[in-house]
């Protein structure tokens, strides 16, 4: 039965594992001044988390917020989740779609906080304002995500309006990481929230509602909707996501020599026609899934079938394929085989792993392997070779498995592993997180390392480097860029925004939706919020560990050449710090 919800958020679902209760509590002093999504879940990592908490301890919190315009309008499809990074021992955010932000707002929330422990494998059925402690015993240990969320569809009301969230082997055995499956096709990747999941003994959460939001100017939001989806459905706005997808980079990257190969030995890759979203598209593609409330599909499914058995027995993989998987578990790796890539993939998908740092981490290996710093002995038999998609797959499970102390110690990260055994030259990895697939310049590398969690789309540095090929920039510009663009992000991510939108969703745009809905605030309001929720995740870092002074820069970076040529690192070293100055954290480090 529907019940009606406000509609502005302000309700926040706390979760305690450990005693299994729960309470739900008005909090419109965190929606008012933080709208929702990054600035809502930042603010309440910082109540939450004890200060120096071990990230697989019971009292790290997972938070999971929305934003003010969930559900509201075309790509506002996104959750966020917070929480202490096992990988980076530090400031841990992921975002995801499919029907998780819708799930969350319909039943009637705007944050969810989960903390402690259980002491046998779990699950949480969330259903508007009940929830239920629900024994995972049976789930926990199967051979695949698809299978534990295919179990749930059974067992849990709600369909079409319901998420269901759940991690795999390698959640449940602690690698760092580790992701959470989402509606079997979307995760909360990078950085190891199924790690976290996993220390909680945490399998799955199932989250439903039945919310209808009753909005109060119904003529202005009619009419802002449909400029909206004419925006993104009418105009070039959007397009590229739908056709191919992000996959459309693995070509545009190769071309210009900016797509990292053989563990960025390499910035160009021979097969790279034989992987690319277009070739994809042309031979493998078997549908477009989209997020809930989005009218895009940028969601691409492959169809692969492998024979498992004699006499033509065969197995149909449905695998979804984004950029930065193909360049993990393709150039990174020397596989130019589509077929063979989407199988390794898949291996990830089902073993819950983010597929990013999983194929950096075997670059890693495979480098190493090659130069005589690890050998059979530590592969557990395995000869590594570029390009050698079976032996890959039974590195995964050797992975997961934790079959030796190469493999636990790997688990652990590619940064932590080549600390162990050597070769942290050629470790791709940036604050503890492994590399995206970018090697485009300058300010893609200072993206990756001053960035709050790491990640390319934190501030898009490898986008600047893209234009400045086109329009030459000095590095001050480069730097302002970026400054400017993660503190936009912080807004985006708050609102929840899908980044694909972000051309769309521009701020005397944002400004004009929140005023339909309730918020007063100017564009200069909002380019101050993203400036102090960047602060504030900062402010958490640096709480944490987060060292400005001792920055690594992986040697590889400056050996390979890309399209600006041969980065200096003095060069690289003078952006980063300029960041820091530009956006307020010297200072803040300062003070601190």
């Amino acid at each position: 039965m529907a019940y009606k919800l406000e509609e502005k958020l302000s309700k926040v679902l706390y979760i305690d594992l450990t005693e299994q209760k729960y309470e739900i509590t008005d909090r419109p002093d965190l929606f008012d001044k933080y709208l929702g999504g990054a600035g809502v879940a930042a603010k309440l990592l910082e109540e939450e988390c004890p200060k120096g908490m071990d990230p697989l301890g019971p009292d790290n919190p997972i938070i999971l917020a929305v934003g003010p315009l969930t559900t509201l309008y075309p790509c506002m499809s996104k959750t966020v989740a917070m929480f202490k990074s096992p990988l980076t021992g530090n400031l841990g955010e992921s975002h995801t779609g499919g029907r998780s932000a819708l799930a969350i707002r319909l039943a009637g929330y705007g944050a969810i906080v989960i903390k402690g422990a259980a002491d046998k494998p779990i699950y949480l059925s969330i259903f508007n304002d009940k929830v239920e402690f629900k024994d995972a015993s049976v789930l926990w240990g199967m051979r695949t995500t698809y299978s534990v969320g295919r179990v749930l569809r059974e067992v849990e009301p709600g369909s079409g309006r319901r998420t269901i969230m759940r991690i795999g082997l390698a959640g449940e055995r602690l690698v760092r990481f580790s992701n959470v499956a989402v509606e079997t096709f979307r995760h909360f990747g990078r950085q190891g929230l199924g790690a976290v999941m996993g220390s909680k003994r945490l399998k799955a959460l199932v989250i439903g509602g039945t919310g209808e939001i009753a909005i109060a100017k119904l003529k202005d939001y009619i009419k802002a909707y449909k400029e909206l989806y004419d925006l993104v459905t009418k105009t070039p706005a959007m397009m590229k996501y739908r056709d191919y997808g992000t996959a459309v980079n693995v070509l545009a990257l190769n071309t210009i020599g900016a797509l990292p190969t053989r563990n960025l030995q390499a910035t160009k890759f021979e097969y790279a026609e034989n992987i690319c979203g277009e070739k994809l598209a042309e031979t493998l593609l078997s549908r477009r899934l989209a997020c809930s409330h989005c009218p895009i599909g940028c969601i691409h499914i492959a169809e692969v079938k492998v024979k498992f058995a004699p006499f033509h027995a065969y197995e149909t993989l449905l695998v979804p394929y984004d950029y930065e998987p193909i360049y993990a578990m393709g150039s990174m790796l020397g596989i130019g085989d589509a077929i063979g890539m989407l199988r390794l993939l898949e291996r990830a998908e089902a073993l819950g792993l983010d597929a990013m740092s999983a194929g950096v981490a075997m670059a890693w290996a495979t480098e190493a392997f090659e130069r005589g710093i690890i050998t059979a002995n530590e592969t557990n038999g395995l000869t590594l070779r570029w390009g050698d998609v079976d032996t890959y797959i039974k590195f995964l499970d050797n992975l997961v498995e934790m079959v030796n102390d190469f493999y636990r110690a790997l688990a652990m990260g590619t940064e932590h592993a080549a600390s162990v055994y050597g070769g942290l030259d050629f470790a791709l990895t940036f604050g503890g997180n492994e590399m995206p697939g970018y090697h485009v310049g300058p300010t893609t590398i200072v993206g990756f390392i001053v960035g709050a969690r790491h990640s390319h789309l934190d501030n898009a540095g490898y986008s600047v480097d893209e234009k400045a090929l086109k329009k030459p920039m000095n590095l001050e510009e480069r730097v302002d860029r970026i400054v400017a663009e993660e503190q936009w992000r912080c807004v985006l991510s708050s609102l929840v925004a899908c980044f694909f939108a972000r051309g769309v969703y521009t701020p005397d745009k944002v400004v004009k939706l929140l005023e339909i809905h309730g918020y007063s605030v100017t564009e200069d309001d909002l380019k101050k919020l993203g400036k102090e929720i960047h602060l504030m995740k900062y402010r958490f870092k640096l709480r944490e560990g987060f060292s400005l002074e001792r920055i690594r820069i992986p040697k590889r970076v400056f050996e390979t050449p890309t399209p600006h040529g041969t980065l200096k690192e003095e060069d690289l070293r003078w952006m980063i710090r300029r960041f820091y100055e530009k956006a307020g954290i010297l200072e803040l480090a300062t003070s601190s």
